[in-house]
């Protein structure tokens, strides 16, 4: 079952909590240790727009990737709104093109946690170091397989509100590091059935992360050919512990010459 199709429609309303405002903070910040305070900047499994509309907004020429065409619709829908000028791909994170090089490449909100092999981790990575400018940066999150396996693993999560409703079923499975969230959506149709009465869709999805550990993420950073700058935990913006749920790696490309 695809992942992000009807759940597209309603992602922002159900992640209204997301700090992305807190989010945007980290990164640029991160960026502009590095000097990069304008300029291209690619984010992957961008989503809805979120995030890409408020670096857009701080000054950043912003291209999006995400294999969702459904997310993308309400991320182009955003940009009509705002009048930002973003683009917007739909392409995957283990395969995207662009037309040339950019200044530093973001992913967050754990997209990384749904390539699933160490082998889809290394596609990306590698085009990342492909892409970037000579001494470019690349800042991302990830889930750790302690959040999957002992803060989330095996729960279940249900929340009632006044337009939609849903069940979120988590599956973790220890010797594969697999977890296998199955959503179930109702949400309120604007009409109403003849006799009066309130009607709701429903849908179903199936999302499938792979929960990594930050040693697992150096070394495919390294075998990537970047250079690995540092971590810290997503939550506290201190070092990483054992008990870290999210954290925040950052990279730099260091094969190409500067002079080039």
């Amino acid at each position: 079952m695809e992942a992000y199709t009807g759940f597209a429609g309603v992602y922002d309303l159900l992640m209204d909590e997301t700090p992305y405002g807190q989010w945007c903070g980290n990164v640029t910040q991160e960026l502009e240790k590095y000097g990069i305070r304008d300029g291209l900047v690619l984010e992957l499994g961008c989503g809805t727009g979120s995030l890409t509309e408020l670096l857009a907004a701080k000054g950043y020429d912003m291209i999006g990737v995400d294999c969702s065409d459904e997310m993308l619709n309400i991320a182009c829908a955003k940009k009509a709104q705002s009048g930002q000028d973003i683009l917007y791909l739909n392409q995957d994170m283990r395969s995207f093109e662009l037309y040339g090089t950019v200044r530093a490449v973001v992913s967050v909100c754990d997209s990384l946690n749904y390539l699933l092999e160490d082998a889809d981790l290394d596609a990306c990575f590698r085009l990342v170091n492909n892409y970037l400018d000579p001494g470019g940066i690349f800042i991302f999150d990830f889930n750790t397989r302690y959040k999957y396996e002992t803060v989330i693993g095996d729960d279940v999560i249900a929340e009632n509100r006044e337009d939609c409703s849903f069940i979120w079923e988590n599956f973790f499975d220890a010797e594969s590091g697999l977890n296998e969230y199955d959503l179930t959506v109702y949400v309120r149709d604007s009409g109403a059935s003849s006799d009066g009465k309130e009607l709701y869709f429903r849908f179903e999805e199936i999302h499938i992360q792979r929960g990594y550990t930050l040693e697992e993420m150096k070394r495919l950073i390294a075998g990537a050919g970047l250079k690995f700058c540092k971590a810290y935990d997503a939550d506290t913006l201190g070092d990483v512990t054992a008990q870290s749920e999210r954290i925040y790696c950052v990279a730099q490309e260091i094969t190409k010459r500067i002079d080039e």
